[in-house]
């Protein structure tokens, strides 16, 4: 039997009871941070793709996979694909109105998925934390987090090889006041703050939870507070790159900068 991936996980969770909103949102974010093979009509180039488009019912789907054997199978013959996150195609598909159809007729988490949920989902990927300072008064252990939250952070920083070194989850009073729980990065990569405070918003969302419950910091290790963090919160190893493989040419979609244009 096949090894079941993380989709085919997500998706059984939510097909078991269609009124859980938590597991429907677990499936949504395991979809954005997949690598998907996407079918194509040709191979693609630097800039476009030509994916193979299908229509039901008045609506256009393109056909995904979340491995390429998956694809071999459905196709049944040599296929021109191309390797893209879910989030740059829940993009793409977007801006041309299109749905998605993931796995089909090949695994347990087949599922056509229309365009109005790809568009919810790129909106809701959209959606950027707001930024405030404030100064630390007092640093805690962390109390009364949801366990649906703390495996969502789990598995989204788990996305986020070599951008920070690790993170500690703590409790912190302002000196506003103010009481709530901080999820601080250690010896961030300059220039990653932004993905960082994304991907943590985006673990909110998916998990159900108030965007508010939860502050980002940033901190270096050479700082005092990085001992203080270390003492008292829950801590949370980011994965780290292999050393440097050689150079190879950009595939289609790899620059998050530069999406690859649907033709």
């Amino acid at each position: 039997m096949t090894e079941q991936t993380p989709l085919d996980i997500a998706h059984a969770a939510m097909a078991e009871n269609d009124a859980d909103d938590a597991a429907r949102l677990r499936f949504y974010e395991r979809l954005a941070d997949s690598e998907l093979f996407l079918l194509l009509t040709e191979e693609p180039t630097d800039e476009n793709v030509s994916p193979e488009v299908f229509e039901l019912d008045g609506q256009s789907f393109v056909l995904v996979f979340d491995r390429e054997e998956r694809l071999a199978e459905f196709v049944g013959k040599t296929a021109a694909y191309a390797a893209l996150s879910g989030r740059i195609i829940a993009g793409l598909l977007a801006q041309q109105n299109m749905g998605l159809g993931l796995n089909l007729e090949v695994a347990p988490s087949s599922i056509l998925i229309p365009p109005d949920a790809i568009q919810w989902l790129n909106e809701t990927l959209g959606n950027a934390p707001d930024e405030a300072e404030a100064k630390i008064q007092e640093v805690t252990p962390p109390v009364g987090m949801p366990e649906s939250l703390l495996s969502g952070l789990d598995a989204k920083l788990a996305t986020a090889t070599g951008l920070a070194h690790s993170a500690y989850l703590v409790g912190v009073l302002y000196e506003t006041g103010v009481r709530t729980h901080l999820l601080a990065f250690v010896d961030a990569v300059p220039g990653a703050e932004g993905a960082l405070a994304k991907a943590v918003s985006e673990a909110l969302t998916f998990s159900g939870i108030e965007a508010g419950a939860l502050d980002v910091g940033f901190f270096r290790a050479s700082e005092e507070m990085a001992g203080t963090l270390a003492k008292w919160g829950l801590h949370f190893e980011l994965p780290q790159p292999e050393e440097a493989a050689e150079l190879q040419r950009p595939a289609p979609g790899s620059d998050p900068d530069k999406p690859p244009i649907l033709h």
